[in-house]
């Protein structure tokens, strides 16, 4: 076969860097706006504190939209950024020469889905109780 018929080889390249992607956007937009709303704004007086209260904070994470708006706010400001730190993580390995091959993919995005994954668990448990 020549180069020009061979079948293009398959990457998994497209879908970290979705995950890149999606995470460094979640960085700009959500990360922000929730540093905003839960650490500036009650510190410098300018919302109630009865606004972050456990029950009114947990009313809006497990039972507003049954439970997806705190699974989307855990996977926006969480997950997606764990793997967008994971893909930085794992290229910057490849350019300092330290690894580049499986090894160095199966640790950086395996710890970031295993800090997705424990992040969602605790989310579940707490839905569950």
């Amino acid at each position: 076969m020549t180069p020009f018929t061979e079948p293009p080889k398959r990457s998994d390249e497209p879908i970290w860097w979705a995950l890149f992607s999606a995470g460094g956007v979640c960085f700009a937009v959500l990360m922000p706006g929730s540093i905003l709303a839960l650490a500036l704004l009650p510190a410098l007086g300018l919302t109630s504190a009865d606004s972050l209260n456990y029950a009114r904070v947990s009313a809006l994470l497990y039972q507003a939209l049954y439970g997806m708006a705190g699974l989307a706010f855990v996977g926006g400001v969480i997950c997606l950024p764990l793997f967008h730190t994971a893909h930085r993580i794992q290229h910057g390995l490849h350019d300092l020469k330290l690894g580049g091959g499986l090894l160095s993919k199966i640790c950086c995005y395996g710890l970031a889905a295993f800090a997705s994954a424990i992040a969602i668990g605790l989310l579940l448990a707490g839905q569950l109780q």
